[in-house]
């Protein structure tokens, strides 16, 4: 077993969601992390001017947002799922509805479909009001293989 696969599963085993986010650094970079604060586990991306892609609206980046979704999918299933190996992303589709503004961003990801290999998740992501989304993900991953 890799460490960073026994460091996340002593994690999850422990309860400890920012030990989860410190295992993986790019979420660190990024500004990402795991919380549970209303019963549900959800991804927060605190906003930072390195965010912004286009600076006359300002809008965040929109390779951002896709970032934050699919590390929201990879800490739901890391959390969740006893996996063998790190989930590897295999395809993931992106639909953008809105400019996000230059705040905080939190995704929320449902497993919709769990097989032995290939598990699919659907991701959705928002800030202020969480009935209007900026965008929403449909991602496969493969989980369970070798290493």
């Amino acid at each position: 077993m890799s460490l960073r696969l026994d460091r996340l599963r002593k994690a999850r085993d422990a309860g400890d969601l920012a030990a989860l986010a410190e295992a993986i650094p790019y979420a660190q970079w990024m500004g990402m992390a795991p919380e549970n604060s209303t019963g549900e586990l959800l991804t927060r991306m605190r906003y930072k001017p390195e965010l912004i892609g286009n600076t006359h609206l300002p809008a965040l980046h929109g390779g951002t947002i896709g970032a934050l979704m699919e590390m929201a999918a990879i800490f739901h299933l890391l959390w969740e799922l006893d996996n063998e190996s790190l989930p590897k992303i295999v395809n993931i589709t992106v639909d953008y509805l809105r400019s996000g503004r230059p705040v905080d961003t939190i995704a929320k990801a449902t497993v919709t479909k769990q097989g032995r290999r290939v598990v699919n998740v659907s991701v959705e992501a928002w800030q202020e009001d969480r009935s209007r989304p900026v965008a929403a993900a449909q991602i496969h991953f493969l989980v369970n293989a070798a290493p």
